[in-house]
């Protein structure tokens, strides 16, 4: 019995079953490849979380660990507060995964389906992010970076190429914009999470408590129930599946792209030009995420007060003028 249920759950997210129908809009794809990137692009938007986590101990004020304390003290210390430089690095293993995770499994999403490929993202991603709530309670660093950093990094790499993929299917005549849907949604899951986060945040903190790894449960479920409905509307365009009135347009944009000097992908990543672009690549993004991964701590902490119109630094805040700063701090990182 178990054997059977056990086929009939991996029949259900099988490649075969997602192709859809003849009657099928292609147009409600998009709305479930949103659902997946706005949950995850709750990534962008985690430095909401470095300061409240900087306290965990202290609560209204870090409480700072021992000069002497050495960097494998620093895993499971539950004396002290972590620094933001400590906690940063969650942020950095959520894009090196994220990457890594896309290199290593694209070739497999195109072989079981990108509705398989998102359900194992909403494990990863949301199961991450339940573990960061357990190592918040247990006040245990390396728990916070193989939750959200590893395994959630994975989450993030599944979640990020699934809905890309399965939308050049279905729009193949509009490229730019079927990709421009799925990273729009990844950019605009912080401009949500991150208020959300806020909010959240302050209505769980109490005085034993800043409320972070309550929000990472409710987050956890809230995510995971729309990854999944997202995943699940996932279909496929029938074998050659072409749309109807574009296809002498597509046939004139592969003449018009067709060039004597083409290299093949599997020859592509040993030329110099792929690596010089690559370099180019992550250089940018380096600089864009290190601003993005301190976005709100670096707003509160460099203009302090006068965010709210009061002439203080962030040191002499109170703890309601604090919470207005934050408000603001999760907007912009938004």
């Amino acid at each position: 019995m178990k054997a059977n249920s056990a086929a009939a759950t991996v029949g259900f997210l099988d490649h075969r079953r997602m192709t859809a129908g003849v009657r099928f809009n292609r147009w409600i794809v998009p709305p479930a490849a949103l659902a997946i990137h706005l949950c995850i692009g709750m990534a962008y938007g985690f430095s909401v979380f470095w300061l409240p986590l900087s306290r965990a101990v202290g609560i209204t004020r870090a409480v700072a660990c021992p000069p002497s304390l050495s960097f494998l003290d620093t895993l499971t210390v539950t004396t002290c507060d972590w620094r933001i430089s400590t906690l940063s690095w969650m942020y950095t293993l959520f894009f090196v995964f994220l990457g890594s995770a896309a290199a290593i499994w694209g070739g497999w999403l195109e072989e079981v389906g990108s509705r398989k490929a998102g359900v194992v993202a909403a494990m990863c991603w949301c199961g991450g992010l339940v573990i960061s709530a357990v190592g918040v309670r247990q006040h245990q660093i390396w728990m916070l970076w193989l939750g959200s950093g590893v395994i959630g990094g994975i989450g993030l790499g599944l979640g990020y190429i699934s809905p890309v993929s399965i939308l050049l299917k279905w729009f193949p005549d509009r490229p730019g914009m079927a990709t421009g849907m799925a990273i729009m949604g990844f950019g605009g899951g912080a401009m949500i999470g991150s208020p959300l986060a806020d909010l959240l945040m302050k209505h769980f903190s109490t005085p034993t408590s800043v409320g972070v790894a309550e929000t990472f449960v409710t987050l956890a479920v809230v995510y995971f129930v729309f990854m999944l409905a997202g995943a699940l509307g996932y279909r496929v365009p029938p074998e050659g599946w072409v749309p109807a009135a574009k296809i002498e347009a597509i046939e004139k944009k592969k003449l018009a792209i067709k060039s004597d000097r083409h290299v093949h992908l599997e020859m592509a990543w040993r030329t110099p030009q792929f690596w010089l672009l690559w370099a180019v690549l992550c250089l940018n993004v380096t600089a864009g995420i290190g601003i993005l991964g301190m976005a709100s701590p670096m707003l509160q902490e460099i203009f302090g007060g006068q965010l709210i119109g009061i002439n203080k630094p962030f040191a002499d805040l109170t703890a309601e003028q604090l919470r207005g700063i934050a408000t603001i701090a999760a907007g912009f990182t938004g």
